[in-house]
């Protein structure tokens, strides 16, 4: 067994067949940093080719979730000086989401407590999913004045009728049971269980420690809601799916409504169209050339450092979005989010 110097921010340890990542910055909630990005897939491309290591875990330090998502106080400050290592970061953090989703040992993700933005980019696209009852999964992003990335808008798109929709528009969290049925995790562990369950790894396949440990799903806390859900965001526009969502005589629905419209105009224009788009596109790796483009774009949208300064940096909780209503945001305006980057294109979707 080896462990690495507990001031790193990605821990390795190997323990018999199985090899855990953790992540470790609890203090911010494990969130992710370029360092961190590079780290993990440096420990992704040894166990590769390490033939005494069977099984790859990730989880997070602490007590509070695997990752709360990316470094967004990173991203406000290089935002205001113009994206240069936001671009870079994105870049090496979507290639991770990529190969995580195609790696060829049992990738085994522990979804436990706050699970959100980059966090679900480190997990939900292994091939082992565990989540437990404190589990909190979301995709939170057009409350900061950003738009789902990480391969969410793939996975959000995949989701069951509307659900992912609502998700993606309104950030609302999926505990356990919804979290598995939108097709974000695949078992149910009870978190007091997850620790003997890593430890039967170093001797035991996935398969059987999961056979061994996992549980019933808790119910699908969205299941009831699907009616007026998959009703009201099956339009075609922001503007419909609010009128829908007021008029429907459904509280929760108007209480989505409400949460919309204080997120950007901007960013949810653009998130509705980049779900639309990813239905189309398929495949992870075309969806996951999109969100570059659309991240790209949005650190020339004002709305992003607004959006972070109104909820991490002076926790006012009051964005000044620009523009501040719907009517404003023109096809065009949404449009250009998805233009091709041309030469500085992640290309993912055209790699062999």
């Amino acid at each position: 067994m080896n462990h690495s110097p507990a001031a790193e921010t990605v821990l390795t340890r190997v323990s018999g067949r199985s090899a855990t990542l953790t992540l470790n910055r609890p203090k911010a909630l494990n969130s992710l940093d370029h360092a961190m990005v590079r780290d993990l897939d440096a420990a992704l491309s040894g166990w590769e080719l390490d033939d005494t290591v069977d099984t790859v875990v990730i989880a997070g330090a602490g007590e509070r979730g695997l990752c709360a998502g990316g470094d967004i106080r990173a991203i406000y400050e290089d935002a205001r000086a113009g994206g240069t290592a936001s671009r870079a970061f994105w870049r090496d953090e979507y290639l991770l989401n990529a190969r995580i989703a195609h790696y060829p040992k049992p990738y085994v993700a522990l979804m436990d407590g706050i699970v959100m933005g980059g966090g679900v980019g480190v997990s939900a696209h292994g091939g082992v999913r565990i989540v437990t009852e404190r589990s909190a999964v979301a995709m939170p992003e057009v409350g900061i004045g950003f738009v789902p990335d990480v391969g969410g808008t793939h996975l959000l798109a995949a989701a069951p009728g509307e659900v992912g929709t609502h998700l993606a528009l309104t950030t609302d969290r999926m505990g356990a049971g919804a979290a598995i049925a939108c097709g974000f995790a695949d078992h149910f562990v009870p978190a007091a269980r997850l620790t003997a369950f890593t430890a039967a790894l170093a001797s035991r396949t996935a398969a059987e420690a999961v056979a061994e440990f996992a549980e019933a799903a808790p119910v699908n806390e969205l299941a009831e809601h699907r009616d007026w859900i998959d009703a009201c965001y099956a339009a075609d526009s922001v503007e419909e799916i609010i009128t829908r969502l007021q008029d429907c005589g459904v509280r929760e629905a108007k209480e989505a409504a409400e949460q919309i419209m204080s997120h950007s105009p901007t960013a949810v224009k653009v998130t509705l169209s980049a779900l639309r788009r990813a239905r189309q596109l398929g495949t992870l790796e075309a969806v996951l050339d999109q969100e570059y483009r659309v991240s790209c774009a949005a650190l020339a949208c004002a709305d992003l450092v607004e959006g972070i300064r109104a909820q991490v940096i002076d926790k006012d909780r009051h964005p000044r979005w620009t523009p501040d209503r719907l009517a404003q945001v023109s096809p065009t305006d949404v449009e250009r989010f998805f233009a091709d980057l041309g030469a500085a294109e992640l290309g993912l979707a055209a790699r062999p």
